[in-house]
């Protein structure tokens, strides 16, 4: 009698995991019934995710939520942006507000197993670094001991900052906000002597400044800031869009396709391009997809080295070069799996 009420028991939970898992398994549904896919960007941070005067968004977050619109409806302006603080970008995606978070948002462990979410990759690989003005005559970080720091609260970076000032046994006297325009705010007004965050954003918030020139980036980075795109945990076929956009592009960079030849390369023969662009195997099924997906993603937004220099490249104000963001057969981190 025990043995048949715990199998009961068994059953009943089973079911309902079953029933929990297929209910929040709708994400894809979700958004061809409504037409568009609703994106987590930042508040405005250039090269990443910022709005013109004519409110239209652009930046490399941006750009991997174009991609999900055009992998999902052909149509990469299929998408609406929300931005949000750091505080707020968590609870924005857990609650169902936004389909996907791409936000400059580093990938850590506690966030990985603890708020219910995925990341699907990493699209920019960053670290921490300072700003200081250069009337302020240092050069390294280790010689901040005693400075006031303007930084972000709810983020990483207050965490890495703590962590930093400890271990090399300095003081400092943190200057705290919770949006990044109060964080540059405060920091162009003197209100602090040096702002810490991720070094990509360091040089996107520099030249905001007043006086762009009169401040310097230090050449420390101290921590690793792996920043890409984050789901819902509870619906793999979501996940599994986003992580194949992020890879899709990167991929077509390694075969050379991009947005000017992509339509010429659907004649080639490379059996790795054909597979990439539809044209052999039904890769788009298994996530829901039309087989031109990825031909979709490259020939409406292009590859991720496209992507790279249209927004945060050598020839933008922020003129970032690869480094480690390089392919892997270039010397860098980025790596994809193949289609296969």
């Amino acid at each position: 009698m025990k043995k048949n009420i715990l199998s009961a028991v068994v059953g009943v939970v089973a079911v309902a995991g079953m029933g929990a898992t297929v209910a929040s398994a709708a994400t894809l549904d979700d958004v061809k019934a409504k037409g568009f896919v609703q994106c987590g960007v930042s508040t405005g941070l250039a090269g990443f995710s910022a709005p013109n005067d004519a409110g239209d968004w652009s930046g490399l977050d941006v750009d991997l939520c174009r991609g999900v619109a055009a992998a999902v409806f052909g149509d990469a302006n299929a998408v609406k942006f929300s931005p949000l603080s750091a505080k707020e970008r968590f609870t924005a995606l857990q609650s169902g507000e936004i389909d996907v978070l791409s936000r400059n948002t580093t990938w850590t462990m506690s966030r990985d197993t603890q708020l219910g979410l995925n990341f699907a990759g990493v699209n920019y690989y960053d670290g921490q670094g300072f700003m200081v003005r250069k009337s302020l005559g240092v050069n390294s970080a280790l010689q901040l001991s005693g400075a006031s720091v303007c930084v972000q609260t709810g983020t990483t970076t207050e965490l890495n900052l703590t962590d930093y000032f400890k271990a090399n046994d300095m003081t400092y006297n943190p200057v705290v906000f919770e949006k990044l325009e109060e964080v540059n705010g405060a920091y162009d007004a003197n209100r602090c002597d040096v702002y810490t965050t991720d070094q990509s954003g360091l040089y996107s918030i520099r030249l905001g400044l007043s006086a762009p020139d009169e401040h310097m980036v230090l050449p420390e980075v101290i921590s690793k800031e792996p920043l890409g795109p984050v789901v819902r945990q509870g619906d793999d076929q979501w996940f599994s869009i986003v992580k194949w956009v992020h890879f899709a592009m990167l991929n077509a960079e390694e075969m050379g396709v991009t947005q000017a030849n992509v339509d010429e390369m659907l004649g080639s023969t490379d059996p790795n391009v054909m597979r990439l662009l539809g044209k052999e195997g039904t890769f788009g099924d298994s996530i829901g997809l039309s087989n031109d997906w990825a031909y979709n993603v490259i020939k409406h937004v292009g590859n991720y080295g496209e992507v790279f220099e249209r927004n945060v490249g050598a020839s933008t104000p922020l003129a970032i070069g690869r480094g480690v963001n390089a392919l892997w057969s270039k010397g860098g981190l980025q790596y994809a799996p193949p289609l296969r």
